[in-house]
């Protein structure tokens, strides 16, 4: 059943009110009309069966019921991505959604290819939260991730601080054939606690971010056995907590 995330102020009683975007793809798209059902994802995260009542420029529905079924990761995890062509974070961006990440901050590392226009940078936030917001639809989800803009290494270690988990995949961890497997890791990571992993660019980290990195408290982490592509990265590891927690 398809599904739209609704913005607080367009929910009074038992009446929900979806517009622009969103009422267009109900109308033209799914071509929906007086008595279909779709489902309304409240911001606070939960999901309501709902009936259409009237169609017009905005789509006016009645709530039926409310979905119970949890499909959230366990773990709330902050994905810090190395920023790189613009294709590859917007496929981190979609595919980490469908995988279950609560938040996601780009990130200007040393070696990193591109550089940001930052004067762009609100555009490219936005299109970024559309995509995260589709996916998250499309996935079946009752929370959109955050799309935060582009920071430093040293303001993401003062980001994300007091996080009960911070890794960073590094490639030395592999090539030095570290004894402790990602598993080992992620076996530690139990219900509720929050987590960032940070994803290096293509060229990987400097020396000097690993040490800042390592200095700051956070973990080396290895992802397998082989070398990963900066997009493959947080994938593999979102499917890996995935699987130990949910499966």
């Amino acid at each position: 059943m398809q599904r739209y995330f609704v913005q607080e102020s367009h929910w009074q009683e038992n009446k929900v009110t979806i517009t622009e975007e969103d009422a267009h793809h109900i109308k033209k798209v799914m071509r929906m009309t007086e008595g279909d059902s779709l489902i309304a994802v409240h911001p606070e995260g939960k999901a309501y069966k709902v009936s259409i009542e009237s169609v017009g420029e905005s789509i006016i529905c009645v709530v039926r019921e409310e979905i119970t079924d949890n499909k959230e990761l366990p773990q709330q995890v902050t994905v810090v991505q190395a920023i790189g062509k613009a294709d590859k974070v917007e496929w981190v961006i979609q595919k980490a959604t469908e995988l279950g990440v609560s938040r996601i901050i780009p990130f200007q590392a040393t070696r990193s290819v591109a550089k940001w226009d930052h004067k762009k940078q609100d555009k490219k936030v936005a299109r970024f939260e559309k995509i995260a917001k589709e996916a998250a639809e499309q996935s079946e989800r009752v929370k959109v991730p955050h799309v935060h803009r582009v920071l430093s290494l040293q303001e993401v270690i003062e980001e994300t601080k007091d996080y009960d988990f911070r890794v960073f995949a590094y490639e030395n961890e592999v090539r030095n054939g570290a004894n402790r497997k990602l598993s080992e890791h992620i076996k530690e990571m139990t219900p509720g606690t929050e987590v960032c992993v940070i994803i290096g660019p293509e060229g990987g980290f400097s020396p000097e971010e690993a040490d800042e990195l390592y200095q700051s408290g956070f973990t080396s982490v290895r992802l397998g056995k082989r070398i990963l592509r900066m997009e493959t990265a947080p994938l593999y590891f979102l499917s890996a907590l995935s699987y130990e927690w949910e499966e």
